[in-house]
Parts: structure tokens; C-alpha cells; sequence
């Protein structure tokens, strides 16, 4: 049953200013095929999906349905249009070593992506460098890949390497990840206040200007608080945050606060609502996971089936020791799966990542909001935990109240309409030579 949330003004909104646009009255079955509708009509949009390139090779890739949670099969049964395949590379050394490693990591991730897309599934899925391209490939029934990069740390110290990468796709980049890199500090100084540059470094700052010369979209979603508020201030061309909820509703470091939301809204950017269970609500899922894993614990005992006692410990296990332990313990999982419903604690949920979206369409308006998922990165939430379920939000956003028009803009259109402004701008400085 549908929970009634804390966000009733924005359903009187709509109530008063699309009177007419709904039916008075539908039945719950009504309401699904209304939202079906709308689904396929809309563009749909996830601004963050992670990838390995071991899933882009002859033998294994995204024209299979993998166990990933994005891939080609799932896109089309969950009507996801547009993936921004992500360009990932961790926070390594800042000396001359990192930087090659990390440059070499980020370039084989480019040539899986244009792999995928112009050898080997080019009549499923095409490469987008702009708006005109989404709607172009949508309109002849193929999926769209975007590429952006989480962590400019690959760039070294070579400046240059930023229109490279704009040449091979990239169209936003952060400056930061999980730790601080040669441009930005990083959200994860909160853990210990321990900061690098206070913000941007100078390299930083020029690295800001030649974003916005090329036409790559700042992302705001990991780099420091004081680093996104000197970014906002610096940009000449709108910029956006491509995997971010609101830290009102939940006080985790990779949301934003109503400073920087308010500070983006005013810069013309948006933020996309990310879909991991942490940054929605990191009680719950912390509440649900502890839950899950003592039944799980409960049925290995019966099994005699010895589990590690942290993901650490599994992470820290060779590939093989790995993959033997999954298969080790696949029975206890399948067991623990049948018993579900003996858990109390809920699960976070799509209405749980909805509450984000309303708060910050309250907070900024509704033009500086849009979605992700942060799929094979750690995100997804109960009833939109792959690709497959995404007709799942749409639903949730119908009954919410919100007409066809502005769940297109949730979707894709005040993303890409960031998309166009930054191309814009790039085409100004340009021309200013």
C-alpha cells in the first residue's frame, strides 16, 4: 500500500495548477497503465552507471543479460533509454606513477564503451555526444550510451588530457573521488578533517576553466563541500551533480546540503537523485542489512556453513578464493532469500528515494532535479535494483501527483538542457579565442 509521505504541499501544487491534466477518479489498475504510458513516452535517463571492463569482451558483454545491473537486456525490459556509462578510476598516489596507471585504467574503460557501441552491438545501442544525438538514437528504437568520468585523478598534471578526453565522449567529470586528488578535496575529509587543498588547488581551478572551454558538465557529487561551492562560483556554464541526494533527509558527506542545492539551483544546474540505500537512508538500510545478514548467519549454522565475518574480509580474498566462497555459500543465500519475509525491518525503498526527489523539488524547483541510480557502484534501492525495475520510479512519481510534462524533466530534460548550456557556453569561449 502506498505511504503517505511528508511532502503533501507538492501534490496541492499540482492539484491546483494541472487541474485537468489527470482523471478525477482511476482505479489502481488505471493508474499503472497511465504510468506505462508515460514511461514509454518520456526519455529516461541514469546519469550513473559504474562498468568493468571485463564484461566488454567477446565472451562476456552488455548484449547478454549478465548478473550486472545495467546491460542491454535489462535496459530494454526496464524501458531505461540513456546510460551514462562511467569512466571510474580510484584515488591512488598523486606522483607520476598514479597518474599513468590511472590514465591507462581510464582510457581501456573509453575503448570498452565505444567497443560496445561501434563493434560489437552497434545496431542495439550508440554513443550520444549531445541532445540532438539522445533524441536522434531514442527516435530509431537503440539505446543511447553517455560517458562520463568519476575522478579527474586520471588526468595527472597534463591539462591537455581533458579535451582528449571530451574527444573520447566525456561529458562531465568530477575532480574528485573517495579521497583528495591533485585538483579537489573530497567529501572524505569529513571523516577526519584532514583536508589537501581546502578546497580546489590552483590546478584545480584551471581545470574548471578548461571544463568549461571544452564543454564538459562539472559534477559536483564527491569532491569537499568547500571545493563545490568554489567550483559553482568559478564556472561560467551551469553544473551538476551526477549521483547525489539531499543531506537534509539524510546526513551522509556525498549528499548536499541546502547551501550547495540552493547554490546549484542559482548557477542554473541539477542534481540527480541517486538511488543508493545509504545516501537515502543510511538508519534503514543499516537497520535492514544487520537484519539480513543475522538470518543469514542463522540458516549457515543450521547448514554448517561457515561465512566470513565482513565484506572486508571477502574483499580481501584472490578472485578464485572468491568465487569459490559464493559458490560455498550460494544455498545459505537462496535459503535466506526464501525466508524473507521473517524480517521485520523494511528495506529502503523507491518511495524512500522519491522523498529526495519532492524535498528538492520544494527546495531548488522542479527544473534542477533529475535521477540516477549509481548502478554496479553500490546503488539501488527495493523495487529499482537493476535496470530491469526502472518503470518502478515512474510509477512512484505518478503517484506523487507529477504530470507527464515534468516527469520527462525529472527524467532527461533538465539534464540535458544542462547538457546544452554547457555545449553553449564551450562554444562561446571558444569563439572568444
Amino acid at each position: 500500500m502506498h505511504r503517505i509521505r511528508l511532502y503533501a504541499p507538492l501534490l496541492l501544487i499540482a492539484a491546483l495548477v494541472f487541474t485537468g491534466c489527470q482523471p478525477a477518479e482511476e482505479t489502481e489498475e488505471e493508474m499503472i497503465e497511465r504510468a506505462r504510458g508515460i514511461h514509454e513516452r518520456v526519455i529516461t535517463l541514469d546519469t550513473h552507471d559504474d562498468i568493468n571492463v571485463s564484461n566488454f569482451t567477446e565472451e562476456r558483454n552488455y548484449t547478454m543479460d549478465l548478473p550486472t545491473q545495467v546491460n542491454i537486456p535489462k535496459m530494454r525490459e526496464g524501458g531505461l533509454d540513456v546510460s551514462w556509462l562511467v569512466v571510474y578510476t580510484g584515488q591512488g598516489d598523486l606522483d607520476d606513477a598514479g597518474y599513468e596507471a590511472a590514465y591507462e585504467n581510464a582510457i581501456s574503460k573509453f575503448e570498452a564503451i565505444h567497443w560496445l557501441a561501434e563493434d560489437k552491438a552497434p545496431d542495439q545501442i550508440e554513443i550520444a555526444y549531445n541532445s540532438d544525438d539522445v533524441r536522434r538514437i531514442v527516435g530509431e528504437g537503440k539505446l543511447v550510451a553517455m560517458i562520463g568520468v568519476e575522478n579527474a585523478y586520471p588526468v595527472g598534471l597534463n591539462l591537455d588530457n581533458i579535451a582528449d578526453f571530451q574527444e573520447r565522449g566525456a561529458r562531465y567529470m568530477s575532480l574528485s573521488h573517495n579521497g583528495h586528488s591533485q585538483f579537489s578535496d573530497s567529501n572524505t575529509g569529513e571523516r577526519d578533517d584532514i583536508w589537501l587543498h581546502d578546497g580546489l588547488s590552483d590546478l584545480g581551478r584551471e581545470a574548471v576553466a578548461e571544463m568549461n572551454r571544452v564543454g564538459i558538465m562539472i559534477d559536483l557529487s564527491h569532491p569537499s563541500k568547500k571545493a563545490n561551492m568554489e567550483m559553482i562560483a568559478l564556472s561560467r556554464a551551469p553544473v551538476m551533480a551526477s549521483h547525489s541526494s539531499a543531506r537534509a533527509l539524510n546526513d551522509h558527506s556525498r549528499n548536499l546540503d541546502d547551501e550547495e542545492l540552493m547554490a546549484i539551483r542559482d548557477n542554473g544546474g541539477v542534481v540527480q537523485t541517486v538511488a543508493f540505500r545509504s545516501y537515502v537512508d543510511q538508519e534503514k538500510a543499516a537497520a535492514y542489512q544487520e537484519a539480513v545478514t543475522a538470518l543469514q548467519r542463522e540458516i549457515a549454522e543450521e547448514m554448517g556453513v561457515e561465512m566470513v565475518e565482513s565484506r572486508r574480509e571477502l574483499f580481501q580474498m584472490s578472485s578464485e578464493d572468491r568465487a569459490a566462497y559464493m559458490e560455498r555459500v550460494q544455498p545459505v543465500m537462496d535459503a535466506a532469500e526464501a525466508r524473507m519475509d521473517e524480517i521485520e525491518a523494511g528495506p529502503v525503498d523507491v518511495a524512500d528515494f522519491v522523498d529526495h526527489i519532492d524535498y528538492m523539488v520544494e527546495l531548488i524547483g522542479l527544473d534542477h532535479v533529475g535521477i540516477s541510480s549509481d548502478f554496479d557502484g553500490g546503488g539501488g534501492v527495493h523495487g529499482w535494483m537493476d535496470a530491469s525495475e526502472t518503470f518502478n520510479v515512474t510509477l512512484e512519481l505518478v503517484r506523487r501527483g507529477y504530470t507527464e510534462e515534468q516527469i520527462g524533466q525529472l527524467w532527461s530534460g533538465n539534464l540535458l538542457r544542462v547538457l546544452d548550456e554547457v555545449q553553449a557556453v564551450a562554444a562561446q569561449i571558444q569563439a572568444e579565442g
